[in-house]
């Protein structure tokens, strides 16, 4: 609409995708048999060519090309115009990474995406020394906008006291907190491990209220626990990033449709934030998941102010994508209208509680 991207006629913002993941040490510490990997005695060998085949089969039933050889890569600044090429190609107007080797470097790339790449900081493990100051110093020097984390990578589980210092950070800030719970990687990931149940996150989410913690992929195989957690914490949302072939695993008959109604239904559109969890060429930008989200979400009936939410509004409401609204003059208006009405609503329940 005018010089915007729109698909669909919404205005979207991807708030889940990975720079250079094959490099990045982080992300390829979780990749399973994604990437080819050298192994050190044959019986390893024999593993991770085991792994490497069932991601394979995955790649072929989804359609999707091997990744690149390292030895093909030409750099960072080559792949950050690629994905600014596939942002245009697909007619999405902004894309948020979550992982790209190194705060730093995720600063080098948001500066490079023309503003319309927005980069989150991203540790391993938020109770190491030093962790707080890093994330701050990620926000007020790179202009990163919010925190990754995966959980089982952690060194304590998620409701250890010891790393309140980082959600002081996120609430100072006012910037996300997303964190992966359940299994990682692709095939020959990890599966479970002590840290790695979304649960352990209420009270977390209690203590600081004002920090907005994401749970991605819809919580993957703990469905449940995350349903009952955004109940418990208003402050809890979802992403609806990847595949989310983990459906296939439940032991349940379990759609992505049936995800969706369950989330939208007992939580409504402004607790799911869309994400594609797009990483690696020549795949680059994965467009089948859009195209199937957004089928899902129209054939349930939803309503496009509701569609629009999901696909952007949510998602640079919490980036602070500065002056955003929907490139739909109606839709706009629509959000306009209702945010009006809950500040309303806000100033006369507090009339009315003081």
């Amino acid at each position: 609409m005018g010089d915007r991207p729109v698909v669909q006629g919404i205005s979207i913002v991807d708030f889940h995708l990975h720079f250079r993941m094959p490099q990045d040490p982080l992300t390829r510490a979780l990749s399973g048999g994604q990437f080819a990997c050298e192994a050190a005695t044959p019986a390893a060998a024999r593993r991770a060519a085991k792994v490497a085949g069932m991601s394979a089969a995955w790649r072929r039933s989804w359609d999707f090309a091997d990744p690149e050889p390292l030895e093909a890569d030409q750099g960072w600044e080559a792949e950050a115009d690629r994905w600014l090429e596939e942002l245009d190609h697909h007619h999405v107007e902004y894309a948020a990474f979550v992982t790209a080797g190194g705060d730093a470097a995720m600063g080098r790339l948001t500066a490079r995406g023309q503003g319309r790449f927005l980069g989150l900081a991203a540790m391993t493990d938020p109770f190491a020394p030093g962790a707080a100051e890093d994330f701050d110093r990620a926000v007020t020097e790179q202009g990163l906008r919010g925190l990754k984390l995966f959980a089982p990578l952690m060194s304590a589980r998620i409701d250890d006291p010891g790393a309140d210092p980082v959600w002081r950070v996120a609430a100072k800030h006012r910037v996300p907190v997303l964190i992966h719970f359940g299994h990682c990687g692709s095939a020959g990931g990890i599966a479970h491990n002590a840290m790695i149940e979304p649960a352990w996150l209420e009270t977390v989410a209690k203590r600081h209220p004002d920090v907005t913690f994401v749970i991605p992929h819809f919580g993957i195989q703990h469905v449940q626990q995350v349903l009952f957690l955004m109940w418990a914490c208003p402050n809890v949302l979802v992403d609806t990033s990847g595949s989310n072939q983990w459906v296939r695993f439940m032991a349940q008959k379990l759609t992505l449709e049936d995800v969706f109604r369950r989330f939208y239904e007992t939580h409504g559109p402004e607790r799911i934030i869309f994400g594609t969890d797009s990483s690696w060429f020549p795949r680059g930008y994965a467009r089948r998941y859009l195209a199937d989200q957004l089928r899902i979400c129209w054939e349930m009936g939803m309503p496009p102010v509701d569609v629009q939410k999901i696909f952007g509004a949510n998602a640079a409401a919490l980036l602070d994508i500065t002056c955003w609204s929907p490139a739909d003059p109606d839709l706009a208006r629509a959000l306009d209208i209702l945010d009006d009405g809950a500040r309303k609503n806000g100033i006369l329940e507090k009339e009315r509680t003081a």
